[in-house]
């Protein structure tokens, strides 16, 4: 978990901790869903799978990982959703 750029204004934060394999990621989905293309969610996760399911799920999607970073035993991700394409 290395990406790091803390500078990003945050829009919405997602706690899923506690939550296991799928559903941090399931919930991420839903969450960019109803947020606008630029804007910012920040994922509190305790699932170590996140910190392969998320960083795969944005390369997948093309939402960019503007951040990553553990705090004891939570992974914090933040992903800047994108335009879709047409």
């Amino acid at each position: 978990m290395q990406v790091s750029n803390t500078s990003a204004t945050i829009d919405r934060t997602l706690d899923v901790t506690g939550c296991l394999c799928p559903l941090p990621l399931l919930k991420l989905k839903l969450g960019l869903k109803e947020m606008l293309p630029g804007q910012v969610i920040e994922l509190l996760a305790s699932d170590a799978t996140s910190t392969q399911d998320i960083p795969a799920f944005c390369k997948l999607s093309g939402h960019q990982l503007v951040a990553t970073q553990q705090d004891g035993d939570t992974y914090i991700f933040r992903v800047k959703k994108v335009e879709a394409s047409a």
